[in-house]
């Protein structure tokens, strides 16, 4: 009885253990019961010497013949040229996995022949030349904690990731290293969630949705030379379209140049674009950021609507930069576009060397900016020789913050606009400055409230206006009698209201 006992036991027991080993098996070849794919049951090796792009493919094949599920790559390194990323397949890279590029150009997929002319260079125009790529996909992911390595040492290399015309996409959670182009760039791509990522030493820019629509960008750490995050409305599908709903929140972005910024490839429009609670620093390398927000419209864009709240910067050397020019990239006959219907609000600056711009072009101007809760701390020391009259236009030059020169202003340069309103600004100077504060020209319905300014150094008035047609100070504490900081024509007095505290 005890013996037939024991082997009744002894059978239960294998019967568990040989359920449990055949569950842990793949079902079929590579996959796994839940719908994974394993790219080393395809004879990836890992370890970083071997070249595993065609068994990652063929993971990535197999699992989208069989109606979609996840690669997996388990901790190692895996050396790979361009992967094709398939409709409903999600590449999971696991902590501890790296997916590093491949240093042969030969095993990347050239550039696509785009069909079309377009000014538009390489970084911009060009999608097949990429370590992970896809198009016309759809319900794609990129998953995990682990990283991919662009294993170069300067810009000028395949894209870690390139989407073109893909719907329903997800990347999430892992890093990106050593970017030789564009990080994350994506043309025409709708209904995207980018959410957690990190981006360290890119050599070029962070997250570039071009053409894209409904995509939401959140608690992203950018560490990039050039720009982290730069929305782009580019001819690369050889006609326009629009960036539109557009979320980007809860970022820490540290770049060079821009650390958000429309453009420069501005022929589609913008609209409907929400920036908030988002940090922006200068990167190790010391040099401040060129700006810390930047709307460009240089190739016909129309830029309305857009929303930019709650964001610290440090270091930057133009803290808000908008720019309409008329470039006329791509365009048939150049025309200049609008940006027009935007707020700014709570937004805290420290050591910001450059004033802040808003330049539009003659008969063109920047329209229906509001401005509020706004503290800049300037670091001064500047001085301006030469016309104040005589700053460049440039309308046809690329579009940057240090495009004119020395400006005569140290808080800020505006020209070319109409319907503006500055509430609630406290601008100060580290060190004395002997230009004016503000600068107004070509402006049309000028409104300040409760702005209080550090006063220029010397004879410097605190105000230049020229060419105004209405400018209303209110509650605003600032040195001297109204009518001794301001710098204007006779014939323009008419056109300025103060009104006292």
């Amino acid at each position: 009885m005890k013996s037939t006992l024991r082997l009744g036991l002894l059978l239960c027991l294998c019967a568990c253990l040989s359920n449990a080993l055949f569950a842990s098996l793949p079902t079929s070849f590579g996959q796994m019961p839940d719908g994974t794919f394993s790219a080393k049951a395809f004879g990836a090796v890992g370890d970083g010497l071997t070249k595993d792009t065609h068994a990652i493919q063929a993971a990535i094949d197999s699992c989208a013949a069989k109606g979609g599920g996840t690669v997996l790559l388990t901790p190692g390194i895996y050396l790979s040229g361009t992967l094709i990323l398939r409709s409903g397949v999600a590449l999971y890279l696991d902590h501890g996995a790296t997916l590093r590029m491949s240093p042969d150009q030969a095993d990347f997929d050239p550039y696509e022949t785009l069909g079309f002319k377009t000014k538009g260079d390489k970084e911009t125009s060009f999608f097949h030349y990429a370590l992970i790529r896809a198009e016309d996909a759809s319900h794609i992911a990129i998953l995990g904690t682990g990283t991919i390595d662009g294993n170069r040492s300067k810009r000028g290399g395949p894209k870690p990731i390139a989407f073109k015309r893909c719907t329903d996409v997800t990347i999430e959670a892992i890093t990106i290293r050593n970017s030789p182009n564009y990080c994350v760039s994506l043309l025409g791509t709708d209904l995207v969630r980018i959410s957690g990522i990190t981006i360290l030493n890119g050599y070029c820019d962070g997250i570039d949705p071009d053409g894209c629509r409904n995509v939401r960008i959140s608690d992203c750490n950018i560490d990039c030379f050039d720009d982290a995050i730069v929305p782009k409305a580019s001819f690369s599908l050889g006609y326009l379209r629009s960036v539109e709903n557009l979320v980007v929140t809860n970022c820490i972005l540290a770049s060079n140049c821009n650390a958000f910024k429309f453009g420069t490839e501005t022929g589609g429009d913008f609209r409907n674009v929400t920036v908030s609670n988002c940090t922006i620093l200068n990167r190790k390398t010391g040099k401040p950021a060129d700006s810390g927000i930047s709307l460009e419209s240089v190739d016909g864009s129309h830029v309305e609507n857009v929303t930019i709240s709650n964001i610290a910067m440090q270091h930057v050397i133009t803290p808000i930069f908008f720019r309409l020019g008329n470039r006329g990239r791509d365009q048939v006959k150049p025309t200049p576009g609008f940006v027009k219907n935007i707020r700014i609000s709570n937004i805290v600056v420290s050591g910001a060397s450059q004033a802040i711009i808003f330049a539009g072009i003659p008969g063109y101007p920047v329209e229906n900016i509001t401005l509020s809760d706004i503290r800049v701390g300037f670091t001064g020391g500047g001085h301006f020789e030469g016309d104040v009259t005589k700053v460049p236009e440039l309308v046809e030059d690329y579009p940057d913050t240090d495009m004119f020169g020395p400006i005569p202003a140290w808080g800020f340069y505006c020209r070319h606009l109409k319907n503006i309103q500055l509430r609630n600004l406290d601008l100060t100077l580290e060190q004395p400055d002997s230009r004016a504060c503000f600068h107004f020209e070509d402006a049309e319905d000028v409104y300040l409230e409760t702005v209080t300014a550090d006063r220029s150094a010397g004879p410097a008035k605190q105000f230049y206006l020229r060419a105004i047609r209405e400018i209303t100070l209110k509650n605003c504490s600032l040195p001297l009698a109204p009518l001794e900081w301001m710098n204007f024509k006779a014939s323009e007095k008419k056109a300025i209201r103060v009104i006292p505290r």
